[in-house]
C-alpha cells in the first residue's frame, strides 16, 4: 500500500550557489539561499517542516533558483569577482561548530538559519533571520517574487503588506 504523503511528495530542486550563478546568465530568475550548518537545531526544522511542504516546494521551485549553502563548510564561491573560502575549516569538525565562511560573513549572515534572497542580477534583497513556518517563508517568497518590495519604502507601508496577507500554503 502506498502513501498518499509520499506519492505527492515534492522536494526542491537545490543547487550549489555557483551552479545559481551560472543559471542567472541565461535564464534569470531570483535566488532563495538558505544558509545553515550541519549543528543548528532550527535549520533541521526548516528543512523538515517547511522546505518538504509541497506549497512551499513547489513555489520555490517555480520562481527561484534555491541554493543550500553551508555557512561553515569549505566550498569555494566566486561572487562579484571575489572567491570566497573557509580558510578555518576544520574537516574534524564537519558536524559541529566549525569556521565561518568568508561568504558567509559577506553576507551579512549573523544567525542560523538565514535565508538570504537575491535578484536576478545576484544582487541581495534581504536576509531573513530565523526559523520560518510554510506560511511565514509564503509572505517572503511572495514579497520578493512580485518585485512588491521595492513599493515599500516605510515602516508603516511595510507592515500594512504584512498584516493584509493572506497566506495559501497549507500549513
Amino acid at each position: 500500500m502506498f502513501s498518499v504523503g509520499i506519492i505527492n511528495a515534492q522536494e526542491i530542486n537545490w543547487l550549489s550557489f555557483n551552479e545559481a550563478l551560472e543559471l542567472q546568465k541565461t535564464a534569470p530568475k531570483k535566488i532563495m539561499m538558505d544558509a545553515y550548518t550541519n549543528w543548528c537545531g532550527p535549520c533541521k526544522m526548516l528543512d523538515k517542516n517547511t522546505f518538504q511542504n509541497k506549497d512551499v516546494a513547489a513555489y520555490v521551485n517555480e520562481n527561484y533558483y534555491a541554493v543550500k549553502f553551508d555557512a561553515e563548510g569549505p566550498e569555494s564561491i566566486t561572487y562579484q569577482g571575489t572567491t570566497y573560502g573557509n580558510p578555518n575549516y576544520d574537516e574534524a569538525k564537519k558536524n559541529r561548530r566549525n569556521g565561518v565562511h568568508e561568504f558567509t560573513r559577506a553576507l551579512g549572515v549573523d544567525a542560523y538559519p538565514t535565508i538570504v534572497f537575491l535578484d536576478e542580477d545576484a544582487q541581495v534583497i534581504a536576509p531573513v533571520r530565523g526559523y520560518q513556518q510554510p506560511q511565514q517563508l509564503e509572505v517572503y517568497l511572495k514579497l520578493f517574487h512580485s518585485d512588491k518590495y521595492k513599493e515599500l519604502q516605510t515602516q508603516e507601508s511595510a507592515n500594512a503588506y504584512f498584516e493584509s496577507f493572506v497566506p495559501e500554503f497549507v500549513e
